[in-house]
């Protein structure tokens, strides 16, 4: 009888024990959480604080009983491994409470302790006013504090998913919320314009955004917590979320002698085996290859995690299953709004120094004429040479989420933007369009991997040269009222062929409108009279979504 041992009960852990108990009616499971919770639904823990979810049970998707009732698996909350002995095969367990600590044998060893949540070393961090969110008592904590201390004012450091949620789930309880964030923007697996419309549904609903402002000092004061910021200013608050990140538990493994990969996570094959044959990792301590480049990183998400712990069942007890490496597709709710993103951001491919090319389109959500539809902003980065799907994100009120899907199903089948031109999705008027927002991005891509349209962008309107010139064809009520790039001419598309004679011959045309739409128009009606010309991808709301300051 082979018996497996797990360390860690939640997401990757506890995917492992009922898939191992499927597999096999005979094995021995035995799941060991130092924890009083395991396989809880730490993803909603913000949503419960906000009052979205109301029971608090529904966050417990499996206890100890019931997993022993249906699977037969053998939990013990409360009991923390601190040992591993690789040459005796056994693990030292410590009981929390109460009885003594012993020592348990394995023939194969599952480690999914997780993350904890990255805690800077700030003076005076340490209050009863100051949170983190990575479990179900941090959550009945900060609910507690909620009750007992009554605040009106809160501020979250951190502007990633748990700090956006955090931001949310406090302002719906009626508080007063402030959010620092040391970078440029929030949600840095997105490129910077990207999160412009985030920066801006987080000022509508009256959040205190202060970005490039980190936390250096807190102290108590009499109606709570004095911040001292990175700008030297002060700022006043009654409760502190630290929601900066995460960090791999890799400190068993380290003292196990588990080779631990570049990036700190533990270093495991396709099989999800560490160093030792007899040990595999899982979830949001290991580090995997990255879906396009091989590259290795850590990713600190909920569907990986299950995934993983499923298949390092299977190969625990003799399958031969690989791990298909990771997208880090996902997706955030902020507000009225929804901002999601799968494979490599601009920014990273820049990093990488790897060739790509960007187009943006901004169309309805569903059939513009049918109630309620509302812009999807959608950015497409592709292989400017054979038209390979790079990454996408986007963000909008509607349909964020079936947009990013679809793209990331193209990723892993290695479809091209050409292929997006004829994905044959879902329509009619409530859910879509008969050309989705995901039809419109690949055939504006494939119009420039095939040449039939040249671009440009808003960098290169900024730089534009004396041998250049912007032509703004929106009719010029939309410049009034929705604002214009400074510099530009402007000539309405439907007026383009009687005015051509206004348009220079001897310099480059820069061509912009509302989304680019327009502008594609027009470019096609100057290249056929002769003129060089390139439209500015998303037109002027790319514009502004890049040079938007705050």
């Amino acid at each position: 009888m082979t018996r497996i041992v797990i360390v860690g009960g939640v997401a990757g852990g506890a995917s492992a024990a009922a898939r191992a108990r499927r597999l096999s009616e005979t094995a021995e499971i035995i799941m060991l959480e130092r924890g009083e919770f395991v396989s809880f639904a730490n993803c909603g823990l913000p949503y419960h604080i906000s009052g979205d979810i109301t029971q608090r049970e529904a966050l417990l998707l499996q206890t100890p009983e019931s997993f022993r009732r249906r699977f037969n698996v053998e939990v013990r909350t409360g009991h923390e491994v601190t040992r591993i002995d690789r040459a005796a095969k056994t693990v030292t367990v410590t009981p929390l409470v109460g009885g003594e600590t012993y020592t348990l044998s394995y023939d194969r060893l599952l480690l999914s302790p997780g993350a904890g949540p990255v805690v800077p070393a700030i003076t005076g961090l340490q209050t009863p006013r100051t949170f983190t969110l990575r479990s179900i008592p941090d959550m009945d904590r900060i609910l507690a504090a909620m009750v007992a201390y009554k605040p009106k004012t809160a501020t979250v450091v951190g502007g990633g998913f748990i700090g956006l949620e955090m931001v949310e789930a406090l302002h719906q309880r009626g508080l007063k919320v402030s959010l620092l964030e040391l970078a440029d923007q929030v949600m840095t697996p997105v490129d910077a314009e990207m999160a412009m419309p985030v920066h801006q549904e987080l000022v509508a609903h009256g959040v205190d955004l202060r970005l490039h402002t980190g936390l250096t000092a807190v102290t108590t004061s009499a109606k709570g917590l004095s911040l001292t910021l990175s700008s030297g200013q002060m700022l006043e608050t009654e409760l502190l979320v630290m929601a900066i990140g995460v960090r791999p538990e890799t400190q068993l493994a380290v003292a196990a002698g588990l080779t631990l990969g570049s990036k700190g996570g533990i270093l495991v094959d396709e099989q999800m085996r560490t160093s030792d044959p007899d040990i595999f990792a899982v979830g949001d301590a290991v580090e995997t290859p990255e879906w396009l480049t091989g590259k290795p990183g850590i990713w600190p998400l909920a569907g990986p995690a299950n995934r993983q712990g499923r298949l390092a069942a299977d190969n625990m007890l003799g399958r031969q299953v690989s791990y298909q490496r990771t997208q880090g597709t996902a997706i955030c709710k902020v507000f009225s709004l929804a901002v999601a993103s799968t494979g490599l951001s601009e920014k990273r491919l820049q990093a990488l120094g790897l060739a790509y090319e960007k187009v943006y389109v901004h169309p309805a959500s569903h059939a513009s004429y049918y109630p309620g539809s509302s812009p999807v902003s959608l950015k497409l980065l592709f292989d400017p040479h054979n038209g390979r799907v790079l990454g996408a994100q986007a963000v909008g009120k509607d349909g964020v989420d079936k947009r990013i899907d679809v793209l990331s199903v193209v990723m892993r089948a290695g479809m091209t933007v050409m292929d997006l031109e004829n994905l044959e999705l879902t329509y009619a008027p409530p859910f879509g369009a008969a050309r989705d927002v995901v039809n419109q991005a690949g055939m504006v891509a494939s119009n420039v991997v095939r040449g039939d349209e040249a671009i440009c962008h808003v960098a290169d309107v900024q730089a534009i040269t004396a041998d250049q010139l912007l032509l703004d064809v929106r009719n010029p009520a939309e410049l009034k009222n929705i604002g214009a790039i400074p510099g530009a001419i402007n000539i309405p598309v439907d007026e383009l062929r009687q005015r051509l004679q206004e348009l220079p011959r001897d310099k480059e045309i820069l061509v912009t409108c509302q989304v680019g739409l327009r502008g594609h128009v027009a470019c096609c009606m100057l290249r056929h009279a002769g003129f060089r010309v390139r439209n500015m991808s998303g037109g002027f709301k790319t514009w502004q979504m890049v040079t938007t300051q705050f």
